[in-house]
C-alpha cells in the first residue's frame, strides 16, 4: 500500500510539473485548449504574467510531493507522511478553489487524484 501512495503522490506531482510547464511556457494551442482560452488572450502580457505565476505555485506544490517522496525513500519516512498530507492537502484546496472560482472542469482534473492519494495516504 505505500508503494501505492508513493506512485499516487508521483503522478500528482508529475501532474503539476505539466501544468508548470503549460502555464510557463509560450502561449500555445494546446495551453489554450486545457485552459479554455482563446490563443490570442493567452498572448496577452499581462495574462502571460498571470499564468506565469500560477504556474510557479504549481511548480511549488509539485516540489513539495517530490521532497516528500524523497524523504520517504531516503531519509525519514516519518516526516514524509505529514509533509505528503500537507501539500495532498495544497492540491485539494487549490482545486476546491478553482473549481469555484474558475471551472467546474479543475476539481476533477486537479483534485480528483489528489483526493484518491490523500485517501489511500489515510489508510496507509
Amino acid at each position: 500500500m505505500s508503494l501505492l501512495l508513493s506512485i499516487l503522490v508521483l503522478i500528482v506531482a508529475l501532474e503539476h510539473l505539466f501544468i508548470m510547464w503549460l502555464e510557463i511556457t509560450v502561449p500555445s494551442p494546446r495551453a489554450a485548449r486545457a485552459f479554455n482560452i482563446s490563443l490570442e488572450k493567452l498572448q496577452q502580457p499581462e495574462i502571460r504574467t498571470l499564468f506565469a505565476n500560477q504556474g510557479l505555485y504549481n511548480g511549488f506544490l509539485a516540489a513539495g510531493l517530490i521532497w516528500s517522496l524523497i524523504w520517504s525513500l531516503f531519509a525519514a519516512p516519518d516526516l514524509a507522511r505529514p509533509l505528503q498530507a500537507f501539500f495532498l492537502g495544497c492540491v485539494i484546496s487549490a482545486a476546491l478553489f478553482g473549481a469555484y472560482t474558475s471551472s467546474k472542469k479543475i476539481l476533477w482534473v486537479q483534485g480528483a487524484l489528489a483526493l484518491q492519494s490523500f485517501l489511500v495516504w489515510l489508510v496507509v
